[in-house]
């Protein structure tokens, strides 16, 4: 009887011993053909009737499939950049044409109604440019046509930079624009949040009033730091907030001002492309606060 009870015991043991075998086989057959997938060079290599053959077959089907399909993202992804450099490249001419003739019509002695025309003109033709700047942009962002780099670095150069840009257009308003020194670091994209900040600017010189005032300055957090871009304009209703940031909204406020409603939008993307944010603190009468976020590791 005890040899029978040990017998069995023996046949047990050997039975889960051997069960642990092929599950351990199965497992290090799964995580290759895993592996190989992720490097992207899985094949098929047991044609049985096995579970695990069957399911060697489908995964090769799946990145089969995958394969055709990121090939076509790729060709349509190529097929939009060229179409936007084409854009670009066949708008630049005509469009700066546009503007030279416009500015030769000025200097030619016409009546008061025909300078009011060339005036619109040239107006709705710099209007046009903007619009196609700020498509094509923004386009190139958000197919990965152009992709950020953000990299580690003190942010002052940066801000120097573009508050200068813009001391001309705020002195002929009669606006006082300053930026405070700092020592503030952040990861970002030197070129691309030039870009956002100058976005801010613009807006904050155009909807501020003759003697108003515009501060730059830069906020250190542990985890990020803080841009804000403050002005005293006529501020945002709380309504209006959450809408400014889409593409093409203007304000009724607005409409009266020069822009196409892309500016905001695209420093939103731009942000939030390299792991920051851009939002908005404001009354009606008391002025905006924008304030860009970003990472600082």
């Amino acid at each position: 009887m005890d040899n029978l009870l040990a017998a069995a015991a023996a046949a047990l043991m050997l039975t889960a011993l051997w069960k642990m075998w092929r599950a351990r086989l199965t497992m290090n057959r799964l995580e290759r053909m895993l592996d190989e997938a992720i490097e992207g060079r899985f094949s098929e290599r047991r044609f049985d009737e096995s579970r695990l053959s069957r399911a060697e077959s489908r995964l090769a089907h799946y990145l089969s499939a995958s394969a055709i399909s990121a090939g076509h993202v790729a060709e349509e992804k190529a097929k939009l950049q060229s179409l936007i450099a084409d854009i670009s490249h066949q708008t630049k001419t005509p469009l700066s044409n546009i503007l030279l003739y416009t500015q030769l019509l000025a200097e030619m002695e016409l009546s008061g109604e025909g300078q009011n025309c060339v005036a619109a003109l040239e107006g709705q033709t710099k209007k046009l440019q903007s619009l196609l700047d700020a498509l094509v942009k923004t386009s190139r962002l958000e197919t990965g046509i152009l992709t950020l780099r953000p990299v580690s670095g003190p942010l002052l150069p940066m801000l120097e930079e573009a508050v200068g840009q813009f001391l001309p257009s705020a002195a002929g308003k009669g606006i006082s624009l300053t930026l405070t020194p700092t020592d503030a670091v952040a990861v970002f994209d030197p070129k691309w949040t030039a870009e956002a900040v100058c976005n801010l600017l613009d807006n904050a010189v155009k909807y501020t009033p003759a003697g108003g005032k515009i501060s730059v300055r830069a906020v250190r957090y542990e985890m990020f730091c803080r841009v804000d871009v403050a002005d005293t304009g006529p501020g945002v209703p709380e309504a209006e907030q959450p809408k400014i940031f889409q593409r093409f909204y203007r304000s009724d406020a607005a409409r009266e001002a020069e822009g196409v409603g892309v500016g905001l939008y695209l420093a939103r993307q731009i942000a939030e492309g390299q792991g920051g944010y851009l939002k908005v603190s404001s009354k009606p009468g008391h002025g905006a606060v924008f304030s860009l976020c970003l990472p600082t590791g």
